[in-house]
């Protein structure tokens, strides 16, 4: 009776626990619930993009140096010059080199062009119209780009101490002082404009284009059947005529060594008589 009675109170007291925890375990479970709504708070919509981080890009202009080599032949050089000079001039080109020939058998002309970079392509183009082929069609292009950054660079940076030194020279008292400061900024000053010297080149280059032309024609069997035989032999004859020209022209150059000569084989030769006698 005891032992059933003990038993009852042991379950009541359970039971009594199990409905004491039950509010707490609501509690933690309603907490748990709150959660996802405070962190929802702080997110934002997958729609929406994130603000873009500010990104610094400086274009850097591309600096080619284009040169080419034409060489072709022509049945009349005149009429291809003149060509070549409406190009020059529809394209704001420049003629800087202009030299003529002719060896056994062609007559050759070379044009040396300046054209404004932009002109390049259009120039060879308008030059090409009307030629057969080519002999020789060189075309470069050379990317100094990298070479031209490096040296504005060096510049930028000489420049820099330059004024530096230049603050510090406002300062100086002592006289050896500004003589040692204003031999470096002396140097500093050579090696500025040795940079700005190249700096303009490389310019002139990239904005200019050169492009050297060569065209001949050829005249060897032409001129094999207008002369003759007999022409050819008065031609010798005056050849060798005008040879012995020039070297009696020579000879008569130097006419002064010619009787130092003479006088001394004359001495010589009576001092050669003397000691025979003797």
């Amino acid at each position: 009776m005891r032992y059933l009675f003990f038993l009852c109170f042991l379950f009541l007291i359970l039971s009594g626990c199990s409905k004491s925890y039950e509010p707490e375990a609501s509690a933690i479970s309603i907490s748990a619930v709150k959660l996802p709504a405070k962190a929802k708070a702080v997110s934002y919509d997958k729609n929406d993009a994130p603000p873009p981080t500010p990104q610094i890009t400086e274009k850097i202009e591309q600096k080619i140096i284009k040169e080419a080599t034409l060489r072709f032949e022509t049945d009349n050089l005149e009429n291809t010059f003149n060509q070549i000079q409406k190009t020059v001039s529809s394209n704001k080109a420049r003629i800087i080199n202009d030299s003529e020939g002719k060896d056994y058998g062609t007559i050759f002309r070379n044009l040396t062009v300046k054209v404004p970079s932009q002109n390049f392509d259009r120039f060879i183009s308008d030059v090409s119209k009307g030629v057969n082929y080519f002999e020789v069609k060189n075309i470069s292009a050379q990317d100094v780009t990298e070479q031209f950054i490096d040296l504005t660079s060096r510049l930028k940076t000489k420049k820099k101490l330059e004024e530096r030194y230049l603050e510090i020279l406002k300062k100086a008292n002592k006289v050896s002082e500004i003589l040692e400061i204003e031999e470096q900024i002396s140097t500093i000053r050579e090696e500025i404009e040795s940079k700005e010297g190249q700096l303009k080149y490389l310019e002139s280059r990239v904005s200019e284009s050169t492009i050297t032309i060569e065209f001949y024609k050829t005249i060897a069997e032409k001129e094999g059947v207008k002369i003759s035989y007999g022409s050819k032999l008065w031609t010798a004859i005056k050849s060798g005529f005008f040879s012995l020209s020039d070297l009696f022209i020579s000879l008569l150059s130097v006419w002064p060594f010619v009787i130092l000569f003479f006088v001394f084989a004359y001495f010589i030769r009576k001092r050669l008589k003397r000691r025979k006698k003797e």
